[in-house]
């Protein structure tokens, strides 16, 4: 089992944590202990390298930050109520195998719902987690992520038959984007405890899926549900699933690290 720092730093500005996992990520390119970071962003729209132009559509009212970041994958949204999770891994010590790191992102989202007695899988060829269609015949989901967490490889025709093929139209909870320099890991993923969905579909094609429902944990609950709840899971799951002993740190730690990446 492998030490690792958790960082539970609350509300924070996007760019400030993308310098917070910068600095982390140099210094466990140097031998640090790995970080896995808990966040949540004030609204930020933040486009992956492959996303285009036709996804944005933010009115012009909206109060909302557009960042482009250097993550895989397209558009996304973050806003209070959302879990984001920055794992700071060296992969070297976790298979070095980013297919892998990615499956087993989607693992630990899909251990942490199950402990709400949220039932979620994931989709042959697109990479997130959903909550499981109801009824219906083949509308089941994985309930281990399972194909090569790529949500793009497959052409946008092919996606949508895969989608089409389930009874009821499946709800993306979580989203991945993650970015990987020299075996080194940031970005992560982004759960929805909480939150307003409507700007995944009024502001952006959320992750280049036009007809793509999303959804919360609240309103699979049917109840709301505080983010502080969700936290002590999530972080149990990650240290489960990559094998890590997690030692709590000082969100003032975080403050220096990103003062420095300044």
């Amino acid at each position: 089992m492998k030490r690792a720092r958790l960082l539970n730093l609350g509300l924070m500005p996007y760019i400030e944590a993308w310098e917070l996992q910068r600095s982390l990520a140099a210094e466990v390119l140097l031998g640090a202990p790995e970080t896995i970071v808990l966040l949540e962003h004030p609204p930020v729209v933040t486009l992956g390298r492959r996303t285009d132009e036709h996804e944005l559509h933010v009115p012009d009212h909206a109060h909302v930050e557009i960042v482009e970041t250097d993550r895989g994958g397209k558009s996304t949204y973050h806003a209070p109520g959302q879990l984001v999770c920055y794992p700071i891994l060296d992969l070297k010590r976790h298979g070095q195998d980013v297919k892998r790191y990615v499956r087993d992102l989607e693992r630990a989202i899909v251990v942490t719902l199950a402990s709400f007695g949220i039932e979620a899988g994931c989709i042959e060829g697109l990479t997130g987690v959903w909550v499981r269609p109801t009824g219906g015949p083949g509308a089941s989901l994985a309930s281990v992520p399972s194909g090569d967490g790529a949500s793009s490889t497959a052409p946008r025709g092919e996606r949508r038959q895969r989608r089409e093929r389930l009874a009821e139209p499946p709800r993306k909870i979580a989203s991945i984007g993650i970015h990987v320099s020299r075996w080194v890991t940031t970005h992560g993923f982004a759960l929805n405890v909480d939150l307003d969905l409507e700007p995944f579909t009024r502001w952006i094609t959320a992750c280049g899926l036009d007809d793509a429902a999303f959804t919360s944990m609240a309103r699979e609950l049917g109840r709301p549900l505080r983010l502080d709840r969700v936290r002590l899971p999530a972080a149990t799951a990650l240290a489960e699933i990559f094998d890590l002993e997690l030692e709590v740190g000082e969100p003032a730690l975080a403050v220096g690290h990103s003062d420095r990446a300044r």
